[in-house]
């Protein structure tokens, strides 16, 4: 089976020489994969480190789509997932952002929504 890619920044990054911080979208996205273990199966974490540009991520999705959290889908969206935030760069389908994601993750693989 093929894995779609969740691209997370790695933690206690600097940003300007201040720091460490870590991205709180990212930190969301490893809580619901310790929430819903079976996801594991259908994501494959990648950690990115956080300077601009972000070479794992602009080949994929261009220069102005290098934010995180982002899931790249391996195969593309149902008919059914018209109302996901999907959205189409290059090629490849992907989701941004935590909640998004999430409400990705649960329409497409039946874990709980977002409240």
């Amino acid at each position: 089976m093929i894995r779609d890619p969740l691209f997370l920044l790695k933690p206690d990054f600097l940003d300007n020489g201040q720091g460490p911080y870590f991205c709180p979208g990212c930190a969301e996205m490893i809580g619901l994969l310790e929430f819903y273990p079976m996801l594991k199966e259908h994501v494959e974490v990648r950690y990115i480190a956080f300077p601009r540009p972000r070479p794992e991520l602009v080949p994929l999705l261009g220069e102005e789509n290098q934010s995180c959290p982002v899931l790249v889908l391996a195969a593309a969206p149902s008919a059914n997932s018209s109302k996901l935030k999907v959205q189409t760069m290059n090629g490849h389908d992907f989701v941004e952002g935590a909640r998004e994601i999430a409400e990705y993750l649960a329409h497409v693989h039946g874990v709980g929504t977002p409240h």
